[in-house]
């Protein structure tokens, strides 16, 4: 039996890559005529999917609809411009970030869509001190399930070794969470900045803390 569109999960994937030296252009330039998004886009598959270039590093976001999409299959063109990551079996060109924070999830379909027009979609990165990463998940994860108080309803933080990813939509919206918190606890500090999140922060070049934005090679849908 298929499911009700309505009944269809969402999947929010994140995803890094590296490009390889002296690929850079030729890379963005691939991602950018890669039409594949655009079909599945066109055929339900996806709800949002974005691509964010900070130096090296390539960074996607996607919204897969009904199933679980990896990257190469969302942009096979980039593929041959990437960097080769070690560590299993066979070699990875694109590594899975951890989602270690977010104030909403997808409760199905008709909660996931946007109900007023996006104008903009931005991703951004940041670098947590080695040593304070635990720390780091730990007091998000519980502000995350404890649901502590509301935030931004498409927000998302991956992780992967001490970087952070992060995407974002603007005008924000607000709501309560539609599925409930996995906590019964009452951790989170009732003034957040008592967590000292400036502590976890390795600081960048410039002395600036937390999170800066990148370039975006692109989004879709460009504007709702």
């Amino acid at each position: 039996m298929v499911a009700a569109e309505s009944d269809q999960p969402i999947y929010r994937v994140l995803a890094r890559a590296q490009l390889r030296k002296g690929c850079e252009e030729q890379a963005v330039a691939a991602a950018k005529e890669d039409l594949t998004a655009k079909q599945r886009i066109a055929r339900g598959q996806l709800m949002t999917f974005g691509c964010f270039r900070w130096e090296r590093n390539l960074f996607l976001y996607a919204e897969c609809v009904g199933e679980r999409l990896d990257a190469e299959e969302l942009l096979p063109s980039v593929s041959p411009y990437l960097e080769l990551w070690p560590g299993q079996e066979e070699k990875r060109a694109w590594i899975q970030m951890i989602d270690v924070f977010h104030f909403n999830e997808p409760a199905s379909l008709e909660h996931w869509k946007r109900k007023s027009v996006v104008e903009r979609r931005v991703g951004r990165v940041a670098h947590l001190k080695p040593e304070m990463a635990a720390s780091y998940i730990y007091y998000h994860y519980q502000l995350q399930e404890e649901q502590a108080f509301h935030g931004p309803k498409y927000e998302i933080i991956g992780m992967h070794e001490n970087m952070l990813f992060g995407y974002q939509e603007f005008p924000v919206v607000v709501e309560e969470p539609a599925l409930p918190g996995k906590l019964r606890t009452r951790g989170t500090p009732d003034n957040w900045s008592d967590a000292r999140m400036d502590l976890h922060f390795q600081p960048w070049p410039d002395g600036h803390l937390y999170f800066k934005p990148v370039d975006t090679v692109f989004v879709y849908p460009d504007i709702e």
